[in-house]
């Protein structure tokens, strides 16, 4: 390990605004009985000092850029960013500690462990920005069923998730399971910045990430959507032509997203 990291890991201990649990003691009891951590349901007391906060997470937050922007545009609102890579996280705390953000915080968990972490109904909506298509997994997938039922345990009733991502292919398998599962769809877009003025609520044009940048640069189109996870029963897999999106989308460019939660 290089001593910068060995830097950002030490520095990482003095941030006030990032959670760092231990994976051990999440999973003492086991993986399908994950040891709840004392901020669940409290983190608007604990990590945010407020009788009560609307939470907002970003999963797969990588340098927690989209999640400090959307901090300082709604003060009112307290944004959580998830990652489990440390020296990516380091950033976005130290980022936020440098300008008192009081409505920002970072937590450094696996996606899988959300319910150790946050008490139902704690949530009111999810972005997932450039997340890992997973191509060849479907439960890897953070628009995957397996996902979408451990969202639904944490968030609010008529909370939303929200999809911005290079990916035609998760764009359109995430199409599929929302139409499978009858899920309320809000706004939809194949390219963001194609869309007329005022198509589309303008924090999804303005707030942006490092790798979108770069795409938009590279004249990559940028898609869109979000929809309403209530739903009763078991959310159900789609009829989704794998083969026909991933050839359509071609070789994957090797940016290193941040976006789905490895190890």
């Amino acid at each position: 390990m290089g001593h910068d990291k060995l830097r950002k890991f030490a520095e990482n201990e003095t941030f006030a605004c990032l959670l760092q649990p231990s994976s051990r003691e999440v999973l003492k009891d086991g993986f399908f009985n994950l040891t709840d951590h004392p901020v669940k349901g409290n983190w608007a007391s604990r990590m945010f000092g407020r009788e009560s906060a609307e939470i907002v997470l970003e999963l797969g937050c990588g340098k927690g850029e989209y999640t400090l922007d959307l901090a300082r545009r709604f003060p009112d609102k307290c944004f959580v960013g998830v990652d489990i890579k440390g020296a990516r996280l380091w950033k976005g705390a130290k980022t936020a500690t440098a300008e008192k953000l009081p409505n920002v915080a970072f937590l450094r968990t696996r996606i899988e462990f959300l319910t150790a972490f946050f008490a139902p109904g704690e949530i009111s909506q999810i972005w997932l920005t450039f997340s890992d298509p997973q191509m060849k997994s479907e439960n890897s997938r953070l628009s995957s069923p397996l996902f979408l039922e451990r969202y639904r345990k944490i968030m609010r009733p008529g909370g939303l998730v929200h999809l911005k991502t290079d990916s035609r292919f998760l764009h359109e398998y995430t199409c599929a399971v929302v139409q499978a599962n009858g899920l309320q769809l809000g706004a939809c877009s194949k390219d963001v910045y194609a869309e007329p003025e005022g198509a589309l609520d303008s924090v999804v044009r303005e707030v942006q990430t490092f790798y979108e940048k770069m795409f938009l640069e590279m004249g990559l189109p940028i898609t869109y959507m979000n929809f309403c996870i209530d739903h009763d029963g078991e959310y159900v897999h789609p009829d989704f032509d794998e083969k026909f999106w991933r050839a359509a989308e071609g070789p994957r460019r090797s940016f290193g997203h941040g976006g789905t939660l490895q190890g």
